[in-house]
């Protein structure tokens, strides 16, 4: 049985980022599913698993902060990190009034982002093991 890190839904609409990001996330030990826009992402994420959606702000149809609140309307606890190169106050702060948790601006050095995904999957982890209750 093959373990990762984690799984990433990374829904990017630039092919050569999300070339990027699939290879970055592949070499650090997490499972990525790459996507290029909002309604494959939302399908995805009603179907599989994830451990953390990683969302670009800019998406063909809809912005990352209204894909993150149709997210949030099906699952609540997943992390959300926007990786974006919308870099004003007014966008970061839409990002987290619509659920996320990290915003990270482009560009970012691998070892940085793949830091802040750790963190994030994480502190999910520990929250979700706080909730389940102990055997005795």
């Amino acid at each position: 049985m093959v373990t990762s890190n984690g799984r990433i839904l990374c829904t990017e609409d630039d092919q050569d980022t999300r070339d990027l990001l699939a290879l970055l996330f592949d070499l650090s030990g997490f499972e990525a599913v790459c996507i290029s826009n909002g309604e494959e992402a939302i399908a995805r994420a009603k179907s599989e698993h994830f451990d953390l959606y990683l969302v670009d702000n800019w998406l063909p149809g809809v912005s990352g902060a209204t894909l993150t609140q149709r997210l949030r309307e099906f699952d609540p606890s997943t992390p959300v990190l926007f990786y974006s190169g919308a870099a004003t106050q007014a966008e970061i702060d839409a990002a987290h009034a619509s659920g996320a948790q990290g915003y990270l601006v482009k560009p970012v050095e691998g070892d940085r982002l793949i830091a802040e995904v750790t963190r994030l999957i994480a502190a999910t982890r520990v929250i979700a093991s706080a909730r389940t209750p102990t055997s005795r």
